[in-house]
C-alpha cells in the first residue's frame, strides 16, 4: 500500500492540476486587464465630460456609495476589508492613469 507521500512528486511545471489552475488564473488575469482598460476608458470619458460641464472630477459620496454597494454584493471569499482595499487602489490607479494620459496627450 502506498501513501500520498510515497508517490513521486511532479515539478509544478509538470503537475496537471497546477497547470490547469494556472491556466485558469492566467485567463482571469487577462480578463481583469481587459476590464480595467475598459473602466479606464470610461473614467477618462467621464472626466472629460465633467470638465466640459464644470463638474468636479472626484465624487467622494459616489465612491462611498459604490463601495457599500460592492460590499453588499460581495459573496466572498474576499473579505470586506480586502474589498475596500481593492476598490480604493482601483480608484487611485484610475485617477493616476487618467492624469498621466492627459499629460502625455498634452506633450504630443
Amino acid at each position: 500500500m502506498t501513501s500520498i507521500d510515497d508517490r513521486p512528486s511532479l515539478a509544478p511545471s509538470e503537475d496537471p492540476y497546477v497547470l490547469r489552475v494556472r491556466r485558469e488564473i492566467s485567463d482571469l488575469d487577462r480578463s481583469l486587464v481587459e476590464l480595467v482598460n475598459k473602466r479606464l476608458r470610461l473614467v477618462a470619458q467621464l472626466k472629460h465630460y465633467k470638465e466640459e460641464h464644470g463638474i468636479g472630477f472626484v465624487d467622494l459620496a459616489r465612491e462611498q456609495w459604490m463601495l457599500q454597494y460592492l460590499q453588499r454584493a460581495n459573496r466572498g471569499p474576499l473579505s470586506e476589508g480586502g474589498l475596500a482595499e481593492l476598490y480604493h487602489e482601483l480608484l487611485d490607479l484610475m485617477k493616476r492613469e487618467v492624469v498621466a494620459q492627459e499629460a502625455a496627450a498634452s506633450e504630443s
